[in-house]
């Protein structure tokens, strides 16, 4: 990658990372469904300015938007609500930590489901690294029973789980011909009208009371740069860099993520913590290879 590529990828990176925190600001305030719902309403009329702007095709076929639906539900609904419902007992950096988890199980997923993505022996020592230090983040509590916390944290696991199978469900769109700002804006937009009534029925929002200056503030930056610009950016760096180089951001949102938590929300993380990030660390580069084998060419000269 060039200058140019990395200057993205960790711009891309404080924005994913910032996602977090600007959760952690708003589920102070407002509950977690609505919080996605006006992420996601937010970023859709945002990508579709772009889409208007740029004068990119939108989706035209039902095969296109029945796609989009369920990349919608696996990509944005299930984890965006496990996410925000998980940062609600547990602080933003643990969160960033789990969520770190979701090539582990893009891997697992891809490995069953892809005749072409066997999982290899490197593989499955990066997915047994970094289900490892989820046991040691999650630690003995889990043993003596079934906490909020607990099941907050497995909350964030499910929602890398999520993210898997969206990164293999996510192939078929190579088909179909769409723009990735298209592909981007329709499934916001999707996830937003399948989510609309459950919040609004279950959480009933206008009951609420009305949230101050700085929630408005954290839910438009949420919704416009930590998803609608971080998408672009993210299918930016996609088609400079390729797919293997911008898996790179997963070892860096949770930097970030800590970094804005422990500076502004006087959040801190244990020691377990840390070792089972390092743990997943180590698993992420067992995955992706290119280390490892930095370190075994050096040692054959």
């Amino acid at each position: 990658m060039n200058v140019q590529d990395w200057l993205m990828l960790v711009a891309l990176s404080v924005l994913w990372g910032g996602s977090f925190f600007f959760v952690g600001i708003a589920i102070a305030a407002l509950t977690p469904l609505t919080i996605v719902l006006i992420r996601l309403s937010l970023a859709a009329l945002t990508l579709w300015l772009v889409v208007l702007v740029m004068r990119v095709p939108p989706p035209a076929t039902r095969r296109a938007w029945v796609s989009l639906l369920i990349m919608g539900i696996l990509n944005n609904v299930i984890p965006f609500s496990l996410i925000v419902w998980g940062q609600s007992h547990i602080e933003s950096g643990l969160a960033s930590i789990f969520n770190a988890m979701t090539p582990l199980f893009t891997v697992l997923v891809a490995g069953a489901l892809l005749a072409d993505e066997r999982i290899s022996g490197a593989k499955l020592l990066g997915v047994m690294l970094g289900l490892t230090g989820a046991a040691v983040m999650v630690g003995a509590d889990a043993l003596r029973g079934i906490s909020t916390e607990v099941l907050a944290q497995l909350a964030v696991m499910g929602a890398a789980v999520s993210y898997g199978f969206s990164s293999v469900f996510g192939r078929r769109f190579k088909g179909l011909g769409l723009n990735p700002i298209a592909i981007a804006a329709g499934q916001v937009t999707m996830s937003a009208i399948l989510l609309a009534p459950a919040a609004l029925y279950v959480e009933k929002p206008w009951l609420l009371p009305m949230p101050g200056g700085e929630v408005w503030a954290a839910l438009a930056a949420l919704a416009v740069f930590s998803t609608a610009l971080a998408y672009i950016l993210f299918f930016r760096v996609l088609a400079s860099a390729g797919a293997t180089n911008v898996s790179l951001v997963t070892f860096l949102v949770p930097v970030s993520a800590i970094l804005l938590g422990t500076v502004f929300l006087g959040e801190r993380l244990e020691l377990t913590h840390l070792v089972g990030m390092l743990l997943i660390a180590l698993g992420l580069c067992a995955i992706d290879g290119r280390l490892w084998r930095r370190f075994s060419n050096r040692g054959l000269r």
